[in-house]
């Protein structure tokens, strides 16, 4: 594999998160409450057995070919490839910030990236480890999976729903925790040590908060037609709706909703059902039908209707970066969120262009703190860009196989 670079990315960034990681975790005193009673820990703050802790983040991309089934781990801090398990057929690659969920007809994939992050609110630990391939949950293509650090659920496309532990998952080893009873439509999503899910009830597609055995609890009184599409941000879980979408919150041990709704009808091919937006971010973004995007400010309860070229693939870092569209001319065209003006543009990139709802393996546009990734499976390429600096490309990678899936681990 050949890296191609206009410059070196990481270097200036290390220094400031080395920086920032000191000051944060310099306000938690190692010494306090130590006596002679009391020794200091042998641990260290943040310690992971079998992981390395690193000031910047470990970004990683998973890429795979479905065809021949060829899967591999690019390292973005040292730009080598290492290549693991072999998984062909796959229709989509789903990521949990470190788990890659590799969907085949016959069964998932996981794959641990050996990278990621922990957010302790006031700073945040970054971790790499080698790669490890995990095994194969017993659910297929259709299958939607989301996690947090205590639990993955699992939801079939009957509405079926299995938790395995994340625990043992980290360690290699799939086990399940607990089958939830009843079916639910749409992915069931971890969030606040509890469960949301959208359950049938008498012909309406009602919200449910469930334990994580299962049970029912107190839940906001809200439904959701033709449910569709999730996020989970900083304020709270996006679910998408039919007219629009429902943001819901824990607070104080309870959970409230609050509906966003588009404003005006929007026709179900125009409709929001697939969000991206760089973790962290509460800007999130989706297609609107083949030629616009939507772009839902969580903090401020809005919807943006951008009106682009044919959309291949959006995301966007989120407030004061321009929103990034992968069109059909195989440009990425970064647009003003605010005024909707397009300001700048690369040139083109993809040797093909190809609509994302032709058959779900279009190219994507990962986003993390500085840089975007988007793929070009047959150029057998991925581009880096400085979305900061006019779409810059920084780096190219030159590939031995076609990365028609991709997803970024370590965020």
């Amino acid at each position: 594999m050949t890296v191609r670079r206009n410059v070196t990315p990481w270097a200036s960034a290390a220094l400031v998160l080395t920086a920032l990681l000191t000051t944060s975790c310099a306000g938690e005193d190692p010494d306090a409450g130590r006596s002679e009673a009391n020794p200091p820990s042998a641990t260290p703050h943040g310690y992971v057995e079998g992981a390395k802790e690193a000031a910047e983040q470990q970004s990683r991309l998973l890429l795979n070919d479905p065809g021949s089934g060829n899967t591999r781990v690019l390292d973005l801090v040292t730009g080598k490839v290492h290549g693991t398990a072999e998984v062909k057929d796959a229709v989509r690659l789903g990521m949990d910030g470190r788990f890659g969920y590799l969907h085949t007809p016959g069964g998932t994939h996981v794959l641990d990236s050996g990278a990621w992050m922990v957010d302790h609110g006031d700073h945040v630990h970054y971790y790499s480890a080698p790669t490890r391939d995990v095994g194969e949950i017993p659910a297929g293509s259709q299958a939607q999976i989301r996690s947090d650090v205590a639990v993955t659920a699992v939801t079939d496309e009957n509405g079926r729903t299995v938790l395995y532990d994340r625990s043992r998952l980290e360690k290699g080893q799939i086990a399940t925790s607990r089958t939830l009873r009843g079916t639910y439509t749409g992915a069931v999503v971890p969030y606040a040590e509890h469960l949301l899910a959208f359950a049938n009830e008498g012909g309406t597609t009602e919200l449910v908060v469930l334990d994580r055995k299962g049970e029912r609890l107190a839940s906001p009184d809200v439904t959701c037609e033709a449910p569709r599409g999730d996020a989970v941000t900083r304020r709270g879980v996006i679910l998408g709706c039919a007219d629009g979408a429902l943001l819901v919150r824990a607070q104080d041990g309870a959970f409230a909703a609050e509906k966003i709704p588009y404003g005006k009808h929007v026709p179900e091919q125009g409709r929001a059902t697939t969000f991206r937006h760089r973790p962290g971010s509460d800007t999130l973004t989706a297609q609107a039908g083949g030629d616009a995007v939507w772009v839902l400010d969580v903090a401020e309860r809005t919807w943006k209707r951008v009106d682009t070229g044919p959309v291949v693939a959006v995301n966007t870092a989120g407030e004061g970066s321009p929103l990034l569209v992968l069109e059909t001319d195989g440009a990425i065209h970064g647009y003003d969120i605010a005024t909707g003006k397009r300001t700048a543009r690369t040139k083109p990139l993809l040797t093909a262009g190809k609509r994302a709802d032709s058959d779900g393996t279009a190219p994507v546009i990962e986003v993390d703190r500085s840089r975007a990734y988007v793929n070009d499976p047959e150029g057998k390429q991925v581009f880096e860009i400085d979305y900061n600096d006019g779409l810059r490309i920084a780096r190219s990678f030159d590939l031995d196989v076609k990365p028609v899936l991709m997803v970024e681990a370590g965020r």
